[in-house]
Parts: structure tokens; C-alpha cells; sequence
């Protein structure tokens, strides 16, 4: 069976929630285990066993947040040249641009020797003050079903052997 591990950090709720629908989508797939985990919880054999990856986090100061980095600080040199070719898609929850983050995960995972499949899904909210920004997120259906096709597309790739 394939595996699809899905890694993900939140602080405000946002990316959180598009983790969980990108999960949902994908465990519709009945071919391929789905794991959801925090990326403080998340180590090198999880990266290993894992034949593809949705990374989900928040844009911080126009770069991707810490403790997504530290996951990334952790399991680099340990999956080195172990994961060539896996495919990977992201996710970023934005105030008003994401790419900042989008363009860090794409030069980790080019390091990382993994395949982009998917563009990177960007939601943005908008928040530009501190209350904003600080404030518990509720992202609108409509991005939570991109999310979630993400998600399915990336299991369906995977079981039918597309990637």
C-alpha cells in the first residue's frame, strides 16, 4: 500500500484546517494510508516510509514558520538522496501573499531531489494588523475544497501509480 504522509504546522488555525481537508480528500483513496502529523512530531522514518508528501503551514514574515523549518532542519540530511523523485505538493495559509514560503519549500524539496506535482495551493485572509494576524482563523468552504482536491488528487496520483 502507498503512503501519503501529510506534515503540517499551525498558529492560527488555518493551515490546520487545510491539512485536515487535504487529508480527508486524500483518505477517499482506499489505496493509499493517509497520515496527518504535526511537524514537531514528525521524523526521519515517517519521511523514509512515506512514498509522497503534502507539506501544510503558515507564511510568517514572508518565509515559511519555524517550527515547519525545523522539521525540514531535522530530517534533511538523514532522507538525503533516500527520497529522489518522491512527488510533493504544498500548502500555505497567507495573510496577503505566500509565495515568500512557497518559494522556500521548493528550494528544500528541489534539494531534496522531490517532484513538484502540484502548483502551490496559496490561501490567503487577508490580516495585515497584529489582532489580524494573532487572530484565530476560520478559512471559507471554498478554499477548504480546493484543499481537500489537492489532497485527492495527490492520493490518486499516487495509487494509480501516476507519480
Amino acid at each position: 500500500m502507498k503512503r501519503l504522509l501529510i506534515v503540517y504546522h499551525s498558529m492560527t488555525g488555518a493551515a490546520e484546517q487545510l491539512a485536515n481537508a487535504a487529508a480527508a480528500g486524500a483518505r477517499d483513496e482506499p489505496d493509499v494510508e493517509t497520515k496527518l502529523v504535526r511537524a514537531a512530531s514528525v521524523g526521519v522514518d515517517d519521511v523514509l516510509v512515506a512514498h509522497a508528501y503534502l507539506f501544510a503551514m503558515p507564511e510568517n514574515l514572508a518565509t515559511m514558520a519555524g517550527l515547519m523549518k525545523d522539521f525540514f532542519d531535522r530530517v534533511y540530511y538523514p532522507v538525503l538522496d533516500r527520497v529522489n523523485g518522491r512527488p510533493y505538493a504544498t500548502l500555505i495559509a497567507a495573510g496577503t501573499d505566500g509565495t515568500g514560503a512557497a518559494r522556500q519549500v521548493q528550494r528544500i524539496a528541489t534539494g531534496l531531489r522531490l517532484r513538484e506535482v502540484a502548483s502551490p495551493l496559496i490561501v490567503r485572509n487577508g490580516a495585515q494588523t497584529p489582532e489580524a494576524i494573532l487572530a484565530p482563523k476560520t478559512v471559507p468552504p471554498s478554499d477548504l475544497e480546493l484543499a481537500r482536491e489537492l489532497g485527492a488528487a495527490l492520493a490518486a496520483g499516487l495509487a494509480s501509480g501516476i507519480f
